[in-house]
C-alpha cells in the first residue's frame, strides 16, 4: 500500500476500531512496513478500507464484518495513540471522508 494517504484519528490505546461498512477481511497482519498491525477490508471488487497501527486485531482473514462491528483496538502511531485510516478504489488512495457517514 504505497503512496500512503488517508486520515489519522486520535484516541486512547485500547479504544474500539470499527468497520466503516460491511466487508470481508482480506488482510490482517503486520507484514507491510510502515503500517504496524494492519487490517484491510474489501467492500466491493474495487473498494478497500485499511485500518493501521492497531493494538489488538479481533478479526482474521476471510472473516465477514458488519458496519460498526469492532475489528480491533487502537494502538500507537509513532509515540501517539492513533489509527491511520485509508480508502482505496481500484488500488488508488481516495479521500476517506467522502465515504464515511456524517457524524
Amino acid at each position: 500500500m504505497s503512496d500512503r494517504k488517508g486520515i489519522d484519528l486520535r484516541g486512547r490505546i485500547g479504544d474500539s476500531v470499527v468497520a466503516a461498512t460491511n466487508g470481508v477481511v482480506v488482510y490482517a497482519g503486520n507484514g507491510l512496513p510502515g503500517y504496524g498491525n494492519l487490517i484491510i477490508l474489501e467492500h466491493s471488487g474495487s473498494l478497500l478500507s485499511a485500518y493501521a497501527f492497531n493494538d489488538e486485531m479481533l478479526v482474521k482473514e476471510k472473516d465477514r464484518v458488519r458496519s460498526g462491528q469492532q475489528i480491533a483496538t487502537m494502538g500507537k502511531q509513532g509515540d501517539q495513540p492513533g489509527l491511520h485510516f485509508e480508502i482505496r478504489r481500484n488500488g488508488k488512495p481516495v479521500d476517506p471522508l467522502t465515504y464515511l457517514p456524517d457524524r
